[in-house]
């Protein structure tokens, strides 16, 4: 890798790439050591790592890594911190949320929506927030089923609502596109607290409301 990625990298990055020298170097062995498997990795599936095409493409997979797993490097949960003293007792549902992730047993991409409903109790946080929350869970090595968990959970823990309810719908890559090669199937999860996994009527309401 060239000064001129690694210095790319830093600025992109400043969370993983310290300023200290001996950060620096451990950070720039991490690096180069990942490169070459990807390097090694092109040439066992065929090709020449070395070609025009394929010359620049270990530092381009290092970078589009980096940036598919952002959610490490903060707390998803924080973002629903912000909240506003309204009154409303009603549901409040975000639908559509649209998503990128990585499946972590194939590092192959999975993406669709979530649709994320709750019933307040005392506190109502911005909408923009449960986009923001859902988002740096989606941005890790994951499994489908427990980004829902992990988005219903924070909704429960920060917001402490009457009830919550996450339903996702996503497409994956590791399943379309290799294996069984079901290129239209979609998986939806779903998680229910406090009045929806109680109240079937709510329940129905929710899943009314995300189908219109």
């Amino acid at each position: 890798m060239t000064s001129d990625q690694y210095l790319l990298l830093s600025k992109k990055f400043p969370s993983l790439f310290k300023p200290h020298a001996e950060e620096n170097h451990r950070n720039l062995m991490d690096v180069n050591i990942f490169t070459s498997a990807i390097r090694q990795l092109i040439k066992l599936c065929g090709d020449d790592p070395d070609r025009d095409g394929l010359h620049d493409t270990p530092f381009r997979v290092l970078k589009a890594f980096l940036e598919y797993t952002e959610g490490y490097h903060e707390d998803p949960k924080l973002h629903l911190e912000k909240t506003f003293d309204i009154q409303h007792k009603g549901l409040i549902l975000v639908k559509g949320i649209e998503f990128f992730s990585m499946c972590e047993h194939h590092f192959s991409p999975f993406f669709g929506v979530a649709h994320v409903g709750y019933i307040p109790k005392e506190k109502i946080t911005g909408l923009s927030k449960i986009g923001r929350m859902a988002d740096g869970y989606a941005k890790r090595f994951q499994v489908q089923e427990r980004l829902t968990s992990q988005i219903a959970a924070a909704m429960e823990e920060v917001l402490e609502p009457e009830g919550t309810m996450v339903v996702v719908e996503a497409k994956h890559m590791c399943m379309c596109s290799r294996g069984t090669k079901k290129s239209t199937t979609v998986t939806t999860t779903t998680s229910s607290h406090g009045a929806f996994e109680t109240n079937a009527d709510l329940r129905s309401e929710f899943f009314s409301l995300i189908k219109n």
